[in-house]
C-alpha cells in the first residue's frame, strides 16, 4: 500500500477517534446535568408534597378549633342572653313595684338582679332616670353594665373568624405547593424524555427548558410560607 494513502487513512482515523471522544465528552456532560437536575428535581418535589400535605392537615386543625370556638361562643352568647332576658323581666318587676309604691318588692327584685345588671341599674338611678329624658332607656345601656358571657362569645366569634383566615389561607398556601410540585414532575418528565433522544439540538433543548422550569419553581418555592 502507498505511504501517502497510509497517512491519509491514519489521519481519517484520528480524526473519527477525536470526534468520538469529543461525543462521549459530550454527552458524559449532559448525563452529569441531567442526573443532578433529576435528584433536585426528585427532591424538590418530595419537599413540595410534604408541605401540601402539611397545609391539608393544618387547615383540617385550624377548620376544627374555628368550628369549637363557634359552637362555644353560640353557648355563651345563649347563656348570656337568657341572663340578660331574666334582668329585664326582673326591671320591668321592679317598675311596676315602684309605679306601685311598694318599696319591700322593689328591694326584692333589686337582690334577683346579677351582679353587672346590678351595677348598671344603681348607674342607671344616679342619672336620674324619671326626670331627665335625656337618660339611657335602661341599666343594660350602661357603660357600667357588662355581660361576661356575650362578652366571651365576642371574644370567641372574633377568634374562630381569625382561625377560620388561618386555616383558609393554608389551604391556599398548600395549593400553591401542589402547582409546584406538578411543575417539578414536568421537569422530571422533560429530562427523562430527553434522555431518549441522540440529537444535540433537541437534548440540550429539553434540558434547558426543564432546567429553566427547576429555577423557577425553586425560586416559587423559597417564597412560599412553611407549614
Amino acid at each position: 500500500m502507498p505511504e501517502g494513502m497510509n497517512l491519509e487513512v491514519a489521519h481519517r482515523l484520528s480524526e473519527k477517534e477525536r470526534a468520538d471522544r469529543a461525543k462521549r465528552r459530550w454527552e458524559e456532560v449532559v448525563e452529569i446535568v441531567e442526573v443532578l437536575v433529576l435528584a433536585v428535581a426528585a427532591i424538590a418535589t418530595a419537599w413540595s408534597g410534604y408541605q401540601a400535605a402539611r397545609g391539608d392537615g393544618r387547615q383540617s386543625v385550624l377548620y376544627g378549633q374555628s368550628s369549637r370556638d363557634r359552637f362555644q361562643a353560640d353557648a355563651a352568647a345563649t347563656l348570656g342572653g337568657q341572663e340578660l332576658a331574666a334582668d329585664a323581666s326582673m326591671f320591668n318587676a321592679w317598675l311596676q313595684a315602684r309605679a306601685a309604691g311598694n318599696a319591700r318588692l322593689e328591694a326584692a327584685f333589686v337582690r334577683r338582679f346579677s351582679p353587672e345588671y346590678r351595677r348598671g341599674f344603681e348607674a342607671w338611678l344616679r342619672a336620674d332616670p324619671f326626670t331627665d329624658p335625656a337618660a339611657p332607656a335602661g341599666p343594660a345601656h350602661m357603660p357600667e353594665y357588662r355581660n361576661p358571657q356575650l362578652e366571651e362569645a365576642q371574644r370567641l366569634n372574633t377568634r374562630a373568624s381569625a382561625t377560620f383566615d388561618e386555616g383558609t389561607e393554608a389551604r391556599e398556601t398548600a395549593d400553591r405547593y401542589v402547582r409546584v410540585t406538578v411543575l417539578f414532575a414536568l421537569v422530571l418528565f422533560l429530562v427523562a424524555v430527553g434522555q431518549r433522544f441522540r440529537v444535540r439540538g433537541v437534548r440540550l433543548g429539553g434540558m434547558a427548558v426543564a432546567v429553566g422550569l427547576l429555577v423557577y419553581g425553586l425560586y416559587t418555592v423559597s417564597t412560599l410560607p412553611r407549614l
